[in-house]
């Protein structure tokens, strides 16, 4: 048998790394280097902070490994803090990163509750805070985007294939990247994305570079209100996931009416095969949201009208599960 690994509950439990890893990479402390700047005080009147401050912050993530320290407050780079340089790796506490970070502070009411407690630390719920601060919604949908995630693959199977589909309606596909994806790859389709009308007004950029912004239609409004009508797909990557059950089941009765008689929805993400065991994310924190198990999925699907015509893992290990109105 295997001996297990030895835990160290200390170092586990410690939240001065992770807060001075934000903060670092919050100022750039590394690209001030990379650039030549490595004495604390010139480090320090770069970064507009406190010299004996940073130095302390400097002085404890070298003892992590994270930097070195070369002289008396002499500051290099080593093969972990060279990642601090990459935008897509290094932690930042303005726009959505420090609502994310900040968001952990209201886990003991999501555990006693079910219920977000985002509201409690910035005055408001995650949707309608990200509505009020537009700098914040930005930066949200950078991070859902292609800057954030990477080209979505678009390439996932539906049942008959996708010879017979000519529209595609993104239900709260942000910034549209998912969609341009799909169209630039199937020149046959044209899409709609819906998303609010501060999202969907920042997806013109990504149409244009794919190539598709003629087949593309935008739709500014909630997905909780009547979708546009007849197309033969529509499609939920990542949303359901966001809600608790009650608006998970509003949505899809949204979609039940709006692809009735002949259309199906296709759903990644938010549902899950029922030996899939749960864990925490911070999209739990923030909104309070639920992942489902197929069983429970079905139920739901049932009471917004929709019958479960297939579900099954894609090669990406993505799981797809696809319906129509009944």
């Amino acid at each position: 048998m295997q001996a297990q690994k030895s835990i160290n509950l200390e170092e586990l439990s410690d939240l001065c790394t992770p807060w001075c890893l934000h903060l670092v990479g919050t100022l750039r402390i590394a690209d001030h280097i990379a650039a030549g700047t490595n004495e604390i005080n010139d480090l320090a009147s770069a970064a507009e902070c406190d010299a004996y401050a940073l130095h302390n912050v400097l002085g404890y993530l070298v003892d992590k490994g994270i930097f070195e320290e070369t002289g008396p407050g002499v500051f290099a780079l080593n093969e972990v803090s060279e990642g601090l340089l990459d935008p897509s790796r290094r932690p930042d506490l303005n726009g959505i990163g420090g609502r994310m970070a900040y968001a952990w502070g209201t886990l003991p009411t999501y555990v006693r509750t079910g219920n977000s407690g985002y509201h409690e630390l910035f005055g408001r719920p995650f949707w309608e805070d990200l509505a009020a601060n537009p700098e914040v919604a930005e930066s949200f949908d950078a991070l859902m985007g292609p800057a954030g995630h990477g080209t979505p693959d678009p390439d996932f199977p539906i049942s008959g294939g996708w010879e017979s589909i000519k529209t595609v309606v993104d239900v709260g596909g942000g910034t549209g990247a998912m969609l341009a994806e799909i169209l630039r790859i199937r020149p046959e389709i044209h899409g709609t994305l819906v998303d609010l009308p501060g999202t969907v007004a920042r997806s013109g950029e990504i149409f244009q570079a794919a190539g598709v912004a003629e087949r593309v239609t935008t739709v500014g409004q909630s997905f909780f209100d009547p979708l546009p009508t007849g197309a033969d797909l529509y499609l939920l990557k990542k949303v359901l996931g966001n809600w608790p059950d009650q608006e998970t089941t509003a949505i899809l009765r949204r979609c039940a009416e709006a692809a009735r008689p002949n259309g199906r929805i296709v759903i990644l993400g938010g549902v899950t095969a029922d030996d899939v065991s749960h864990k925490l994310t911070i999209d739990k924190v923030l909104l309070g949201g639920k992942t489902n198990t197929l069983s429970e999925f079905l139920v739901m699907a049932g009471d917004a009208g929709l019958e479960v015509t297939s579900a099954e893992y894609e090669p990406s290990g993505q799981f797809v599960v696809e319906c129509r109105p009944v």
